[in-house]
C-alpha cells in the first residue's frame, strides 16, 4: 500500500510556480507574521513569492524544489540551491555544497514529522548531487527551527543579515557535513 504522502521534485511549469507562490506566501506568513510588522511582511511576500519569481527560481538549473503532497494537496516544500556560497570560507569552492534556502510546512503539519521527512529528502538530494556539506540560514529568534536543525547535526558557523521589508534581521548560518 502506498503512502498518501508524496515528496517529488517540482516540475518547471507555470502551474507549479503558482502553487509554490501560494504555498510560500502562506507558510512564510504563518511562520513569521506574528514577529514582524505587517507592512514588512507584505513587502517581503510581494518581492519573493509571486508566480513570476517562483517561475524564475524553477528555471534556475542550480535550484531544486521538493514539494510535499498529502493526497495531492501541497502541504510543504523545500527550496535547495546547489553550489551555495552561504557561509563559505575564503578560498573554498561552493561546488560541493547544497543550501536549504527554504524548508516550510503548513502550520497544521508542524509536529507531524513532515518537516523531518523533507529534511531527510533534502540531505538525500545533497548526497545525490555529490555534495560534501549542507548549509542553511535560520533567524536567530526562531528557536524551534534552530532546535530542529540541531537534531539533524547542523552546527553554527556564522551569521548574516536577512531583510524582511525594511527590517534587517540576523540569521545564523548552520552547516552539516556529509
Amino acid at each position: 500500500m502506498s503512502s498518501p504522502l508524496q515528496i517529488v521534485v517540482a516540475k518547471r511549469t507555470a502551474a507549479v510556480a503558482a502553487q509554490l507562490a501560494e504555498l510560500g506566501r502562506q507558510t512564510f506568513h504563518e511562520t513569521f507574521a506574528a514577529d514582524n510588522k505587517p507592512e514588512d511582511m507584505v513587502a517581503y511576500l510581494e518581492a519573493n513569492f509571486g508566480p513570476e519569481q517562483q517561475m524564475a527560481e524553477l528555471q534556475n538549473p542550480a535550484v531544486v524544489f521538493l514539494l510535499a503532497y498529502m493526497q495531492q494537496v501541497p502541504v510543504g516544500y523545500a527550496k535547495l540551491l546547489i553550489g551555495s556560497e552561504l557561509g563559505i570560507a575564503e578560498g573554498k569552492s561552493p561546488a560541493d555544497r547544497l543550501e536549504i534556502e527554504r524548508l516550510y510546512v503548513l502550520e497544521d503539519w508542524i509536529g507531524t514529522g513532515l518537516g523531518a521527512t523533507l529534511m531527510r529528502r533534502a540531505i538525500e538530494e545533497a548526497r545525490q548531487q555529490n555534495c560534501r556539506s549542507v548549509v542553511l540560514g535560520v533567524w536567530e529568534k526562531n528557536e524551534r527551527a534552530i532546535e530542529f536543525y540541531r537534531r539533524f547535526g547542523f552546527k553554527t558557523i556564522g551569521e548574516h543579515a536577512f531583510q524582511v521589508g525594511t527590517d534587517i534581521q540576523n540569521d545564523l548560518i548552520l552547516r552539516k557535513g556529509l
